[in-house]
């Protein structure tokens, strides 16, 4: 082989190293413009929950911010909560949860602390898990609780049933900020159904002890910024009809 054969080997060689750099980079940031929010994170995100001491109240308040009126989700027996649902892409969405009037008061605590709230307010987030039982057990093993991995289910008012497994939404890790983990089997996910017209842009956490909360997420494999402040709180970032919203 020539030396100027060579060089324009090695000129080629180079040159498809830094394509296969250019390109790794635009798969991991999205491209130009891309959101500075880790696309991990957003991948990993299931479903926000947003709590209401009164259903219909948190679906108007949802409806005034993000100019998107909730669709009906469903009840969940014996817990005395039912839901509405907004989609936020194709695989998450926000969950507005409350008292349901046609149960009766359950003998426990509705989850989420719905009993105690004065208002509505983004609460807890799940994250999409699979083989929970055994991510689980590690993550006890590092320090995180996550509590029993439970069945639920609930009926749609198109009558389809849907069902799911999830680590125990009644243990609250780091009041909220560490994610309950959910698995939908074979059923449906909730946001192909709800109703559509939003999306979430990012999403970030506030907490007097920012450090010990990253590593609490660390520790289950999340990527969740968590900056210092006054008081817990998750706060999501959504585009809608109304613009880009602050949700808290």
């Amino acid at each position: 082989m020539t030396p100027r054969a060579a060089d324009r080997r090695y000129q080629g060689r180079t040159a498809t190293r830094l394509l296969a750099v250019l390109a790794l980079v635009l798969l991991t940031t999205g491209g130009a413009g891309a959101q500075t929010e880790p696309r991990t994170l957003l991948a990993t995100v299931d479903h926000l929950v947003y709590a209401t001491p009164d259903l219909q109240q948190g679906i108007d308040r949802i409806a005034q911010l993000l100019g998107v009126r909730a669709s009906p989700g469903g009840q969940h027996p014996g817990r005395g909560t039912r839901n509405a649902l907004v989609a936020l892409g194709t695989s998450v969405y926000l969950e507005i949860i409350g008292p349901d009037p046609e149960q009766p008061r359950p003998p426990q605590a509705r989850p989420f602390g719905i009993d105690a709230l004065e208002a509505p307010r983004l609460v807890a987030w799940a994250a999409k898990g699979t083989a929970l039982e055994p991510f689980a057990a590690a993550a006890a093993q590092r320090g995180v609780m996550l509590g029993p991995v439970i069945a639920g289910s609930r009926r749609r008012t198109d009558g389809v049933m849907l069902a799911w497994r999830y680590t125990d939404q009644r243990t609250v890790v780091a009041e909220g900020l560490v994610p309950f983990f959910i698995d939908w089997g074979s059923t449906p996910h909730p946001a192909a159904s709800a109703a559509a017209g939003a999306a979430l842009v990012t999403l970030r956490a506030e907490h007097p002890d920012a450090a010990q909360v990253q590593r609490a997420l660390g520790h289950v494999g999340i990527e969740l910024p968590v900056r210092p402040g006054p008081q817990a709180a998750l706060i999501a970032v959504i585009d809608s009809p109304h613009g880009r919203v602050e949700l808290r």
